[in-house]
Parts: structure tokens; sequence; C-alpha cells
């Protein structure tokens, strides 16, 4: 059988939920490729199936039906997008009925779940399934190669002026969240008047920002999200979209305070548009603003 040449080879695609896969795959195609896909079951949205040349559905646990899958569309090139619900997968006991290991995964995450010396943490899963890809002649690559102009640069992006107090309280959460990241607990925190609410953990932030919402009935708090300090680009890339803006509203939240450069935000103009209409701030802020954080990063705004 002929060698495929590089720009004739497909793009692997992992795809998890929401949709940012969905516009990885799309932009993928834009750019006269071909990709095919290893989409999650119970995670990855059907539109795929509409974009992609050919589509795999599978749990999350058939490592070795994945890497058979890409290596027979001679896919040499993957990219992992959209989230994986990390608490449904590994203490659920129902979920593992759609999700059950086979025999390649469990022999590449075993160390990492089950040794005496078990680590759980998503870097080390994450860089455990890597090595597994690299094994078979496979390299995975950040999504954000493929489709850049959805990390979002800094400036104040929607919604209208910050206060005084948010800003102060963007300040400190900025702090807070990126020990966490470093500690690869979560990268998002919620503040009020210099208290934190509610730190994401495992749940993700969707349930960070409801539960915030329970905590604190008077609403006005800011929701400052930041990658990790090491964030390799490849995987868990703090992303928003439209959803995030509308739960922060319904929970009563009124700011939202991201990386430059670092996060995703799907769906922009929808995203903005939604943020002015709801008013929800949107910030994105490098880490030398962040830490001096004044007027000048509340200023040009900019339309939806």
């Amino acid at each position: 059988m002929k060698q495929k040449s590089k720009d004739q080879q497909p793009i692997g695609l992992i795809a998890g939920w929401g949709r940012f896969p969905v516009q990885v795959a799309q932009k993928i195609k834009d750019q006269g490729k071909s990709v095919v896909a290893v989409a999650i079951t119970g995670h990855a949205s059907h539109e795929l199936e509409s974009i992609c040349d050919d589509i795999l559905w599978s749990g999350v646990g058939k490592l070795g039906k994945h890497l058979r899958y890409f290596s027979q569309c001679g896919a040499k090139q993957i990219t992992m997008a959209g989230k994986l619900f990390k608490a449904d997968l590994l203490y659920q006991g129902s979920v593992w009925i759609r999700h059950f290991p086979d025999l390649t995964c469990i022999r590449t995450l075993g160390p990492c779940l089950l040794g005496s010396k078990r680590d759980a943490r998503d870097d080390q899963l994450l860089l455990a399934i890597t090595s597994a890809y690299r094994r078979r002649g496979m390299e995975i690559f950040p999504a954000t190669d493929i489709a850049p102009e959805l990390l979002v640069g800094n400036g104040h992006l929607a919604g209208p002026k910050v206060s005084k107090q948010s800003q102060q309280d963007t300040e400190f959460g900025w702090k807070i969240a990126k020990q966490m990241g470093a500690m690869d607990i979560g990268q998002a925190v919620t503040i009020r008047d210099g208290i934190v609410i509610a730190v994401e953990a495992i749940e993700g932030t969707d349930a960070c920002i409801e539960r915030t919402g329970k905590l604190c009935k008077r609403g006005g708090w800011t929701l400052v999200k930041v990658s990790k300090p090491s964030q390799d680009m490849r995987f868990d890339v703090p992303t928003i979209g439209p959803q995030t803006i509308q739960m922060v509203s319904d929970a009563g939240g009124r700011n939202i305070a991201i990386e430059a450069n670092k996060t995703i935000v799907v769906d922009q103009e929808v995203t903005y548009r939604l943020a002015n209409r709801l008013g929800v701030s949107i910030v994105s802020l490098d880490l030398e603003s962040a830490a001096t954080l004044r007027e000048d990063c509340i200023t040009n705004i900019k339309a939806a």
C-alpha cells in the first residue's frame, strides 16, 4: 500500500464535549484537509458527522481501538478538543458500561489509576496517553495551531465597565487560580468582596458557577479562569463560550476575567453579543496587566 504524503494524510481529532471540537473540525476542512474523528460517546456533538470525512463513536477507555482507527485512516497528526467529564468517568460506576477500558488503556493508564504510586491528575493521564500515541508513530499537537484565532488577546471584550471592587477581586482571584493550576486542582475561582466563594475542582467550571449562585444569593461576583503556570497547549486549555455567559448571568455573576492568549472563546460573536445583552463583562488579561490591573484594562470595549 502506497504511503500517503504528509499533505495527503488526514488530521485525527479526538472530540470531547462542547463547540470547540466542531469549530476545530470545520477549520481543518476549511484549510482543504481531511479530518477523521474519534468522537467520545456521551460527550461529542453529532454535528461532527456532517463535517468529518470519517468518524468513530467510542467510549473514552477504548484507547487501543482509537489507535488502530487512526492508524488505519493514515492519520499521523492528532489533536484533542473538547471537555471530558472526569468526575463522571472516574467515579460514576454506571458510566464504565459505555467507557470500559480496553487492555491498551489499562496498560497505559494503570500506573496512574491503580498503582501504589497512582496519580490521576489531568497532566499525568494526558501525558501517558500522548506517549501511547507517540509509540505508534503519531504526534498530538495543539488544536489552537489549527484555529489560533480562537485564542483571545488582551482587552475588554464585552459587557459594561468593571467596577474598582471587581478589579480588586480579579487581582486576588488571579493569584488563587494560578496557585490552584500549579497544583493541578482546577483553573477557575469565583470571588466577591475579596472572599473566595467557590473553586473549580474535578466537577468543572459549570458546576463551580452553579455552586456559586447557591452560595452567593446577592450576586455581583466575578469568575476568574486562567491557564496553568506551565500550561501544555495540547490539552486542557481554558475555554468559555455562550453557555458560560448564560450560566454566570443566571447565577448572579457580573464579571468574567480570562487569561489573554491562553484562553479559547468559542462562537465569539455570539458570546460577546450575549454578554452585552445580559450585562456580563468579559475582560482578557495577560500576566503583567493582571498584576497591575487598573482603569486602562477596561477601555476599548469591543463591539459585538
